[in-house]
């Protein structure tokens, strides 16, 4: 694989862009090469400046759940250009999507929309301390939010790939009001909020983690968290970014049947657009302005070039049969690489919910920050190299997440699994 013009374009970025990308993950260094640059990408394919041609399994980090480029939405996207890019006045398309997904997340009742996860989960949290009149966060080892000061603190994704505990340049007055503990913890999470309830605004939670890898939640660990929060009059937030309308139409929420009091939505919800949203009780969505005092703003919020291939996206989404489609896909996909691990004797640990997957190369069950911190990231830098030279394009970081599309055929995965199994045995 020829991967020249995707090094020089890479020498040429680092001049004018820190590190030479807009993301630190996408720099590839923790498995030792260079980024490729993306040219176009359709269906499950992705394709190179160079000419490369790979299966996909980023998909832009989740939100293209139909594949790449699906005509529905580019021709939504197409036909709002041709009205003008941006108004930053109300449009009917942000009303449409509006109702689309209050209509569709179990517990929210009137949204605000943004232009990015970082924003929305930054907003949740600054409403959440507005309407309890309380400061302090609680979120957990592992789980990223965005990079808003207040998340900063054991943070997972791209900080833990890259090996920093934090970040400078966050206040030391942010961090004494952020509690970071176990996720999974049933008994640390209730002594925490108990002992400091006077002060604990929200809890923030990934309902299943995405950026230590996938890990899902114990049968008790929500169910406790909704009960504690409730009982101690503390906002619990789901910071579904990843897991909105991609585990359900609904979210994880609807799939665990456990109903926050906000939801950070991203990602999907633009169809590959920039776009972003929190919402929630009524009640507490209400405390935002120009309603109440909890200021936040946007001049792009709503863009109705993200709002039309929202609701393009969206509609797609409610076919028949389209989630249990796509589980089947994922669940087909993970046995078989399961198997590809165990055929070539190599310890690996295959998570998964719904069509969020990751493989960490560990023999032991992980199920928290410290146990995924377990796997050896060497080991898969060496089969992202090796995989990534027979044309699959995985997530440069043993602690991200591997998504599913309606676009991967069955006759595409089971190629990947038999290059998975020949990369193991490289590694064994």
């Amino acid at each position: 694989m020829n991967t020249t013009v995707s090094d020089k374009m890479f020498e040429k970025a680092k001049e004018v862009i820190p590190g030479g990308v807009n993301s630190p993950v996408r720099a590839c260094k923790s498995v030792g090469r260079n980024p490729i640059f993306i040219q176009k990408a359709k269906g499950s394919k992705v394709y190179d400046i160079d000419g490369n041609e790979y299966i996909d399994f980023v998909c832009s980090w989740g939100p293209m759940i139909h594949g790449h480029a699906p005509d529905e939405i580019i021709d939504a996207v197409k036909e709002a250009a041709d009205d003008s890019t941006s108004f930053g006045a109300p449009t009917t398309k942000e009303m449409a999507l509006a109702s689309m997904v209050v209509d569709a997340v179990p517990s929210i009742e009137k949204v605000r929309f943004v232009n990015s996860g970082t924003e929305a989960t930054m907003s949740a949290v600054r409403l959440a301390r507005g309407y309890t009149g309380k400061d302090i966060i609680v979120k957990f080892d592992g789980c990223y939010h965005g990079h808003a000061d207040s998340f900063l603190i054991k943070a997972g994704s791209g900080l833990i790939t890259l090996g920093i505990p934090g970040s400078p340049g966050v206040p030391d007055d942010v961090v004494k009001n952020t509690i970071s503990i176990p996720y999974n913890d049933d008994e640390i999470l209730e002594k925490t909020l108990r002992e400091k309830s006077d002060s604990i605004a929200c809890v923030i939670v990934e309902p299943v983690a995405g950026n230590m890898g996938c890990i899902s939640p114990s049968k008790t660990f929500l169910k406790k968290m909704r009960e504690l929060t409730t009982e101690l009059g503390i906002v619990l937030i789901f910071d579904e970014v990843i897991t909105g309308f991609r585990l359900s139409y609904g979210g994880a929420q609807e799939l665990f049947g456990i109903m926050p009091d906000l939801t950070c939505l991203g990602k999907i919800i633009g169809g590959g657009l920039p776009v972003g949203a929190y919402g929630g009780k009524a009640e507490i969505m209400d405390q935002v302005a120009p309603d109440g005092p909890v200021y936040q703003a946007g001049t792009l919020s709503g863009n109705p070039l993200a709002m039309a291939a929202g609701i393009a996206n969206l509609r797609l989404l409610r076919r028949d049969n389209f989630y249990k489609e796509l589980n089947e896909k994922a669940e087909f996909f993970a046995d078989g690489l399961a198997k590809a691990a165990e055929s070539a004797g190599v310890p690996v640990t295959l998570n998964r919910v719904g069509s969020l997957m990751t493989g960490f190369f560990t023999q032991d069950p992980v199920t928290d920050f410290e146990s995924a911190m377990k796997s050896d990231s060497d080991k898969y830098a060496v089969h992202y190299r090796q995989m990534l030279e027979k044309g699959v394009y995985l997530a440069p970081s043993q602690f991200e997440v591997a998504f599913i599309s309606a676009s991967h055929t069955t006759e595409e995965l089971k190629k990947v699994i038999e290059m998975t199994e020949w990369s193991f045995k490289k590694l064994a």
